[in-house]
């Protein structure tokens, strides 16, 4: 999915203020045209700005609406399309033709560049797309795109955990990961508590039902430091973390960078160059790219 925002923001980070839960309040942003399907944006947000790798959460739905972006380009990061309800049809330069349903994962990972587009009929769909920041050593690699049908799952007491991305309690996705972290969907019944890496960092999305930790709409951040996560109630909560990353990017409209100028050659590639590759099969024209701020973007860190 594409940050369709006609004037993206820089993110901007700074130092870790402290240690403690945080309530990660989503903004809307309308994705698509006239009758855009709306989406609450809860990462990047005004203070947090990554939890682990993940660098970018957007929620949407339940809701009737047709998805439709147009093709547009990605750098320096791995898309993760996650539905709950609903299916979503990705083509991509490299000439994937992939559907997603629930239960099942689209992975892109775009390295030095992919370009790719999202469509589906109206339906309800109910889902969340996220990125996933490359490291340095692995930001430029070749584009590519994986499909799983089927994912492994951490099952315990009140829970049963579909493992999407990364690693938890010693279940593995079979996903492609540049870094250490954790992405699954928690479906809760009752009173338990998930195992989790105390070197990560988490975050909490209630995706449906009542789960008493996690409220509707805003994400729950959690510091490094424990072992496990107590859930209650009824329903699915998505799950993310990681080891927090300790680089600095730059991040602006569908790009993950390390420099303004970086970000701007990709924007003239885009928008002039044959160095994304060409969709083929969309019925319609690419999007085109946002004009920079007048001011520098700078490499930032992890909280503002």
């Amino acid at each position: 999915m594409s940050n369709l925002e006609l004037d993206p923001r820089e993110i901007r980070c700074g130092a870790d203020e402290g240690a403690g839960r945080e309530v990660l309040e989503g903004r809307e942003v309308p994705l698509g045209g006239p009758r855009a399907m709306a989406v609450s944006r809860t990462l990047p947000g005004v203070h947090r700005r990554m939890i682990g790798a993940w660098c970018f959460v957007d929620a949407y739905g339940p809701q009737r609406a047709a998805m439709r972006v147009p093709p547009h380009p990605h750098t320096g990061l791995q898309t993760v399309s996650w539905l709950v309800a609903g299916e979503v049809l990705h083509r991509d330069s490299l000439g994937t033709l992939q559907e997603v349903r629930p239960g099942q994962l689209n992975l892109m990972t775009a390295g030095r560049g992919i370009s790719h587009s999202e469509e589906s009929p109206e339906t309800v769909l109910h889902g969340v797309q996220l990125w996933v920041a490359l490291p340095e050593g692995s930001r430029h690699v070749e584009p590519g795109f994986e499909h799983h049908p089927a994912l492994p799952v951490l099952s315990g007491p009140g829970y049963a955990a579909t493992v999407v991305m990364g690693a938890l309690g010693g279940v593995t996705s079979p996903a492609t990961a540049h870094t250490p972290l954790v992405g699954a969907e928690v479906a809760v019944d009752g009173d338990c508590e998930v195992p989790v890496d105390l070197a990560f960092e988490h975050g909490l999305l209630l995706l449906d039902g009542e789960v008493a930790q996690v409220g509707r709409g805003p994400l729950v951040y959690l510091p490094p430091g424990r072992s496990g996560v107590r859930l209650s109630g009824r329903g699915r909560v998505l799950l993310i973390g990681g080891e927090p990353f300790g680089e600095e990017i730059v991040m602006w409209w569908n790009f993950v960078g390390r420099s303004h100028d970086e970000i701007a050659a990709h924007r003239k590639e885009w928008m002039e160059g044959e160095g994304f590759g060409a969709v083929e099969g969309f019925d319609g024209a690419p999007l085109p790219a946002p004009v920079l701020p007048g001011t520098r973007l700078k490499p930032r860190g992890r909280v503002r």
